[in-house]
């Protein structure tokens, strides 16, 4: 007799169930029970790639199995390090109160956390006053400089083969492709650091006294801080000017361009950053074009706009 009794081959069938609290319901409840927990009603918690349902006052994130065609034994460890690594360096994180394996019909990784009062960047930042939004520039300046150090490999991914290999970059023009493979192919990586590597609207939340926590450690890698700068720069921030003053200060828009465009090339999830910010990819047909409306887009404070 299994808890979980959903049937799960394949990413699909995966997107089916992950937010099904029914499904999940049974498992969670032998979790918590296993972990001298209280359990109270399932709610759910902003879709990603896993699990994720809220219980009372704590949030808990269930990975998904093999049968998935997600790696999730690299996702749970990469997690795991993460969350340890923040801590050390003094980056606030929701407190790690469980994390173990469940073997069921799957064989399920999981962590419990505490759930923090407040919201996330994207649910908030519509509210902000430009003052708000230079304050929170400034205060994740000062966890990326924390978190964006050197660090031993905790994972096995390498970058540039990683993005050589990306299917969705196939979505580009063949001519943009071709560039993108010679420039990654000449590509040098001589200081990296570890990246968060998601840093986008959900992922940064803010408590109600205005404090920032970072959350979802699972796309973390050893990278240059470009890769880290792009998503900042395109994705949460969206160019606008307050939030990149209070991160930056004064900066160059040339200087910014070349870092932001080496980070989105190598960037896991590029494709999907330049989709939602510089145009459709149809007409990015170099990476000539895809400098130029960047620099736009970084010296006019204004992502792109399609016409």
């Amino acid at each position: 007799m299994h808890i979980f009794n959903a049937n799960i081959n394949g990413w699909s069938s995966w997107g089916r169930v992950f937010q099904s609290i029914k499904d999940f319901e049974p498992l969670i409840k032998y979790i918590f029970n296993r972990h001298n927990l209280p359990f109270k009603e399932i709610e759910h918690c902003m879709p990603g790639t896993n699990a994720v349902f809220k219980v009372g006052d704590f949030v808990v994130k269930i990975f998904a199995p093999k049968e998935s065609g997600m790696d999730t034994d690299s996702d749970y460890k990469t997690e795991l390090f993460g969350i340890e690594r923040a801590n050390r360096l003094g980056i606030s994180v929701p407190q790690l109160l469980a994390s173990g394996t469940a073997e069921d019909k799957y064989v399920f990784h999981y962590l419990i956390m505490e759930h923090i009062s407040g919201g996330s960047f994207g649910q908030l930042e519509s509210g902000m006053t430009d003052e708000e939004k230079i304050e929170f520039g400034k205060k994740l300046r000062e966890i990326t400089d924390r978190m964006n150090t050197p660090c031993e490999r905790f994972n096995h991914i390498d970058v540039i083969n990683r993005a050589l290999h990306c299917e969705r970059w196939s979505k580009f023009p063949l001519s943009f492709q071709n560039e993108r493979k010679e420039y990654l192919k000449q590509y040098k990586i001589t200081a990296p650091v570890y990246v968060h590597g998601d840093l986008n609207p959900d992922n940064v939340w803010i408590d109600a006294k205005g404090k920032l926590y970072i959350i979802d450690f699972a796309d973390a890698v050893l990278a240059p801080s470009e890769y880290e700068l792009a998503a900042v720069v395109c994705e949460l921030f969206c160019f606008e000017k307050p939030y990149m003053d209070g991160y930056f200060g004064e900066y160059d828009a040339v200087k910014f361009t070349e870092k932001c465009f080496d980070g989105l090339l190598l960037h896991d999830f590029g494709y999907n950053i330049i989709r939602c910010n510089l145009g459709h990819i149809d007409e990015i047909t170099s990476l000539a074009v895809l400098r130029e409306r960047l620099y736009t887009s970084i010296k006019n404070n204004k992502g792109w706009e399609p016409g």
